[in-house]
């Protein structure tokens, strides 16, 4: 059975919608990043890099989510463009522009808006406007296909439906509400069976909420250690 390390954030859940697509049995373990739990031996052991999600399956363990994503299709062989070596490249394009580009600016915008201390002008703004830029490439591409990869649901779909969930919290309601190809697509996979049980899994576990000091210095680690 596959172990996943998991809590409620974007790419976590997206793998949760995955695993849940897929039919895959697995073994949740939580990781509270709040109380620093990804930093801890046990666990830099699976990801050197102290983030969630990660997965062992038998004696592979693949961390990143995407990585996962892709992982699991090709294990499965499910959830795939069309063979040919186009449709692959398409894939991957896309898989990779959502690992370097959606997730990245859309939490960099929300840390320098959020936690960030003030003034920071210059780093909202420029983090807003990547986000909002990504975004809307996102909404062309929507605009000419029903998904990512053309007419077939793929794992391209699920890496991005784990952060278009928060695109108001990102962007604000009124910009989220103009990407209305987004939205769609959004609302397809959310009415999805495996997208509800993927979401159900926030009603089995409790994480920690609190923004403390130990919170902070867990999930921000340069406030205990400055960069040379």
């Amino acid at each position: 059975m596959i172990k996943f390390y998991f809590n409620l954030a974007p790419n976590p859940t997206k793998v949760a919608l995955c695993l849940e697509e897929m039919g895959l049995p697995y073994e949740i373990v939580p990781v509270d990043t709040r109380k620093g739990e990804q930093h801890t031996p046990a666990f830099l052991a699976i990801n050197p890099n102290a983030k969630v999600p990660a997965i062992v399956d038998g004696d592979t363990t693949v961390f990143d989510s995407n990585a996962i994503l892709l992982y699991l299709a090709e294990k499965t062989g499910t959830f795939l463009p069309a063979p040919g070596l186009k449709a692959r490249g398409e894939m991957l394009s896309w898989l990779m522009f959502v690992a370097s580009g959606i997730g990245p600016y859309s939490g960099q915008a929300v840390h320098f808006k959020t936690y960030a201390p003030k003034p920071n002008d210059y780093a909202v703004n420029r983090y807003a406007f990547e986000a909002e830029r990504h975004w809307g490439i996102v909404d062309a591409r929507l605009g000419k296909h029903r998904y990512m990869c053309g007419d077939t649901y793929t794992v391209v779909d699920m890496a991005l439906w784990g952060w278009s969930r928060l695109t108001p919290f990102v962007l604000g309601e009124e910009t989220a509400a103009k990407l209305t190809n987004v939205q769609r697509h959004l609302a397809e996979i959310s009415a999805r069976p495996a997208a509800a049980r993927a979401l159900a899994l926030k009603d089995r576990y409790t994480f920690k909420t609190e923004m403390d000091d130990t919170a902070r210095v867990a999930m921000f680690p340069h406030l205990a250690k400055k960069a040379a």
